[in-house]
Formats: C-alpha cells, sequence, structure tokens
C-alpha cells in the first residue's frame, strides 16, 4: 500500500493578495530608463520610486500612509543631472536615503518624517569617484554609514558616508557589474557580471576569493544573493533562453545545490530574499506574477511554493524590510508593484485562525541599530545584525540626523568664522580651556540622558496608544 508524503513546511499555504484600489499610490509616472533595477525602495516609513523627469533625474518619496492619487506638484527629491538607476534606504536609519545615476555620481539623502514644502534638491553628501554611470547602490547590512556603489567603469567602491571619503576600491571585474549582495554579516559581498562570471569579493582584503564561470549557459544578466546560511543563490537563463535559478555552495563552485529551470520569457528575475523565513520571491521584469519558493536543507533545497498572478505587468518591485510587516494579520511579506502608472502593495499572509501573535512565523529579526562602526569593520571586525522582536509590532523611531564630517574637504570651502575661533581658541589660558572641555563633556552626557529619557517616553506612549499596556 503506496502512500503520497506531502513535505511540511508552515509556508506551504502563503497566499498573496493586491491592495485595493484606494491603498494603492496613483498617478506616478514610472521611469522608463533601460536599466535592470527594481525602481523601487521600501522601508518601514516611506515609499521611493525612481519616476520619468525632464532635465535630468529625480525621484519620489511618500510616506506610507499618503495613499491615493499623488498630486502632480508633489515635491520630489531632484539633485542628478541624469537619470536615476538604483535606490536603497539605509537600514540603519529609515530617513536616509543613497541613490546612483548616469551622472556618475551617488547622492545620500536625509528624508523629513513631514511632507516638504518644496522639491529636495541638497543631498547630504555626494559620492564622486566613477568615471562612468553609477548603476548599483547598496548598504552594508551591519556597519553603520557603510555604502557600496558600482558603476559601469566596472569599479567597486566602498565609502565611509559619515565622511564622504572612498574607503575601498576594487577593479577586478573586466565587464559591466549586473549586480551586487553582501552576505549576512557584511564580511563578503557577490556579484554577477557581463563577462558571466559569478565572484565572491572580500573588500578588506581587496581580492575575489571564489568564482565560478557560467553559473548558468545563457548570455542574458544573472543575478545573485546571499542565503542566511552562506550559500549563494541565482537567476539566469539556459543556453536556449529559458529562465533558471540554482543554488549554489561558494565554498565549492563546481556543482549546484540545485539547479531548476521555470519558464521561457526575455524578463530579468529580480529575487527578493527573506532570511527569517528562508524564503526568495521572484519578480520578473514585464511578468504579472510573482514566483516564491523555500530554501531547505533538504533535497530539493528550492521548494517552489505558489505564484501571485495578476493581470498587468509589473515595471519593478519594491521589498519590505520584516519591520514594517503587519504581525496581526500574520503577514510575512509586503511587496510594491510598480505599475505603469501606479505603485500597488501586495501582502503575502500565511493563513491562521488566532489573532495572537505567532512565534514560529516571526523569529527576531534584524533592527535599526548598527552592530558594528565603519572604523571597526575596517580593521577586520564582523558582527551579526542585532535583532529585534516583532512581538509588540514595530514603532519606528523619529528623524535621526545623519552628520558628514567631509575631513578631506575643508580647504575647499572657505571658513573665516571656524578660523578666528581657531586664532582666538589659541590664545586661550590652558585653565581655561579644560574648564572648557569640562563643561562640554558634562553637556553632552546630559543630552544623552535627556534623549535616552525621551525615547523611552516615546515607548511608552506609543504602547499606550496602541493598547498594549
Amino acid at each position: 500500500m503506496s502512500r503520497s508524503i506531502v513535505r511540511q513546511s508552515k509556508f506551504r499555504h502563503v497566499f498573496g493578495q493586491a491592495a485595493k484600489a484606494e491603498q494603492s499610490y496613483d498617478d506616478i509616472r514610472v521611469s522608463k530608463v533601460t536599466w535592470d533595477s527594481s525602481f523601487c525602495a521600501v522601508n518601514p516609513k516611506f515609499v521611493a520610486i525612481i519616476v520619468e523627469s525632464s532635465g535630468g533625474g529625480s525621484f519620489l518619496v511618500l510616506p506610507l500612509s499618503k495613499v491615493g492619487r499623488v498630486d502632480k506638484s508633489y515635491p520630489m527629491v531632484v539633485g542628478h543631472s541624469g537619470p536615476v538607476l538604483d535606490i536603497d534606504w539605509c537600514p540603519h536609519n529609515d530617513n536616509i536615503l543613497a541613490s546612483g545615476s548616469e551622472d556618475c555620481t551617488a547622492m545620500v539623502w536625509q528624508i523629513p518624517d513631514h511632507t516638504p514644502s518644496r522639491p529636495i534638491s541638497d543631498p547630504i553628501v555626494v559620492l564622486e569617484g566613477h568615471s562612468k554611470r553609477v548603476g548599483i547602490v547598496t548598504w552594508h547590512p551591519t556597519a553603520r554609514n557603510i555604502l557600496l556603489t558600482a558603476g559601469s567603469d566596472n569599479l567597486v567602491i566602498i565609502w565611509n558616508v559619515g565622511t564622504g571619503e572612498p574607503l575601498i576600491s576594487m577593479d577586478d571585474h573586466p565587464d559591466l557589474i549586473y549586480n551586487v549582495s553582501w552576505n549576512r554579516n557584511g564580511s563578503l559581498f557577490c556579484t554577477t557580471c557581463k563577462d558571466r562570471r559569478l565572484r565572491v569579493c572580500d573588500p578588506r582584503k581587496r581580492e575575489v576569493v571564489a568564482e565560478r564561470l557560467s553559473p548558468h549557459e545563457g548570455i542574458r544578466p544573472m543575478r545573485a544573493i546571499f542565503t542566511r546560511e552562506g550559500n549563494i543563490f541565482t537567476t539566469g537563463f539556459t543556453r536556449m533562453s529559458q529562465r533558471e535559478l540554482g543554488l549554489w555552495d561558494p565554498t565549492n563552485f563546481e556543482e549546484p545545490i540545485a539547479l531548476l529551470e521555470l519558464d521561457t520569457s526575455n524578463g530579468v528575475l529580480l529575487p527578493f530574499y527573506d532570511a527569517d523565513t528562508n524564503m526568495v520571491y521572484l519578480c520578473g521584469k514585464g511578468d504579472s506574477s510573482i514566483r516564491y519558493f523555500e530554501i531547505t536543507d533538504e533535497s530539493p533545497y528550492v521548494h517552489y511554493l505558489s505564484t501571485f498572478s495578476s493581470k498587468e505587468p509589473q515595471r519593478g518591485m519594491g521589498f519590505m524590510p520584516k519591520r514594517g510587516v503587519d504581525v496581526s494579520k500574520c503577514e510575512i511579506a509586503r511587496l510594491y508593484k510598480l505599475h505603469e502608472r501606479k505603485c500597488e502593495p501586495i501582502m503575502m499572509t500565511v493563513p491562521r485562525k488566532s489573532d495572537l501573535f505567532q512565534d514560529d512565523l516571526y523569529p527576531d529579526t534584524a533592527g535599526p541599530d548598527p552592530a558594528v562602526e565603519p572604523e571597526e569593520w575596517l580593521d577586520g571586525k564582523d558582527e551579526d545584525p542585532i535583532l529585534v522582536s516583532l512581538r509588540d509590532g514595530y514603532v519606528p523611531p523619529k528623524s535621526r540626523e545623519l552628520k558628514v564630517s567631509k575631513k578631506n574637504l575643508l580647504d575647499s570651502r572657505p571658513t573665516p568664522r571656524r578660523s578666528m575661533s581657531t586664532i582666538e581658541g589659541a590664545n586661550l589660558p590652558p585653565q581655561l580651556l579644560e574648564k572648557l572641555v569640562e563643561e562640554i563633556q558634562s553637556l553632552r552626557a546630559t543630552v544623552l540622558d535627556q534623549e535616552k529619557r525621551i525615547c523611552d517616553l516615546e515607548n511608552k506612549l506609543s504602547q499606550y496608544t496602541n493598547g498594549t499596556v
């Protein structure tokens, strides 16, 4: 007597549901730039979308609550002199966003919590180091203020945004870089390149530690992302132009852990990975569906779960960090699908009857606090993300200003006041200087204590407001 055995998984019945029309963001002219970027970035506060613009590049940043029709006069973020190609929110500050453009620069922006009255045109810092367009910007997952950029000059540059200085530059790629992905603790990153090689790079040693020629035999663009266990998930094409996905062990690139053919289509598959559930969502540009898979340590290792289908093709896609999902509705992921003229949220939900918090669906997830400082990371220190619990839901903190101290650029700007204070300070008696230093230290300690007290009071107030106390 034969009996079929169905694989046990709590994510087998995950289903996707598009938001209602009034919960979408309408009348947005999504960019038509021919670049395989997602064109959308989301965090628990804002959704940012690269849009069509004449005379330079711009993108739109909306609070998540500002649904409905977007007024044509709504202030945008303008500052690039060429089309914007990629945007990415800082994982450690929900008000900081980086952008890369055809004007050969990357810029870092501070987005205010309130709606600006005029377009935002002054970035916090401009990162100039590429000789061709900057097509990729991605933040380090655990280190404060570390940003990676990659351009069509085949350079990868890692910056300390806090000083505006390049820390590391790598020129190991002979051709166009398609994508870059950090591993969980930010000690390595993987890249795919037009020369059809998948590389694993150690930025602090400035070397490629592993590479694989043609993980997918087709010549069309590939994508690669690190998984939680340190394996690499790839999407690409076969020699017959069928779309294909693979799972690889970077310590042994000879044979794939798994290789799976999907369908025949021209659209590049953009993978979005959720480290908490070990699920990956595949969104093809020009497709009208989202496929999702679960990665496990049991054969066949990459398990197909289901497909969310709709009528309209997608121009791009944004993926919400786990901090921004609604735990009360058992929502495990939220994607923001870009249509030609609107942005539509899509909720991925596990069907559960209980209204209680589901511990098995929501393990502690990466929080907004950095685990290491830039200098520590550069000296070789690695730390996993600092985790937070979602049991009581996540409340985004108030806007924190990113302070930039440009050490190398002071000489290029006239600073008469600073010069005068330096001259005056040189003539002060040592006792007075010591007293001033002590007062400054005392004031700083008082400010830090007050900031901590304010944060505690705000947390208590949010708990009372949410009815959790």
